[in-house]
């Protein structure tokens, strides 16, 4: 499979006919990167991007251990989640530092921080998990099989396939998300 401009751009389209939340997801897009940069937002905010990792398997994730992370998380004093989402929403670009800072907060891994990454700067950064990552591997773009979970330096090496593919194709993150997510529907299908 090659991850060229023109199956990037129809599997990105495809995901808002076949996507049941994409509604509510571009929604958190449109809103959620001013939000936190502004600093106005409620816990509820917050625990959405949470929830969001999760969810978006529509049950095919273990319910037992999403509800375990999500209540961990909820578990966090809310103005030490202020005061990294303000950080990292400021500071955006050092991917490192922002997924560092992120982690230190309870019931967030790596895997959760680019979630929060994405909805902090949904043109930039990709979250990561197993299905995009399979589809970045089968293209080409990544040698190593998903490492669960993915370390800081894994979401890098991750997130520089992402930035070579939005490069190469011209297109933005949540774009780029979009269409990893069907391309993996789509070789379940397939399959």
């Amino acid at each position: 499979m090659e991850l060229t401009e023109a199956v990037v751009r129809e599997r990105a389209r495809e995901y808002a006919d076949a996507e049941p939340l994409y509604d509510v997801e571009q929604q958190h897009v449109d809103i959620l990167p001013d939000t936190f940069a502004g600093g106005e937002y409620g816990r509820r905010d917050v625990q959405w991007v949470v929830r969001w990792y999760f969810r978006r398997y529509l049950g095919a994730y273990p319910d037992r251990e999403r509800r375990e992370i999500e209540a961990a998380f909820r578990d966090n004093d809310f103005e030490a989640v202020l005061d990294t989402l303000g950080t990292v929403a400021k500071e955006v670009e050092e991917t490192a530092e922002a997924l560092r800072r992120l982690t230190d907060l309870t019931g967030v891994d790596t895997s959760v921080a680019s979630a929060f990454l994405q909805f902090v700067a949904p043109e930039r950064y990709v979250a990561v998990d197993e299905r995009t990552w399979r589809v970045l591997r089968a293209a080409g773009e990544l040698d190593a099989p998903y490492p669960d979970p993915p370390t800081v330096e894994e979401y890098r090496t991750f997130d520089e396939a992402c930035r070579r593919v939005m490069d190469r194709t011209g297109v933005d993150a949540w774009t780029l998300y979009r269409a990893l997510w069907r391309l993996w529907a789509a070789e379940v299908d397939d399959a």
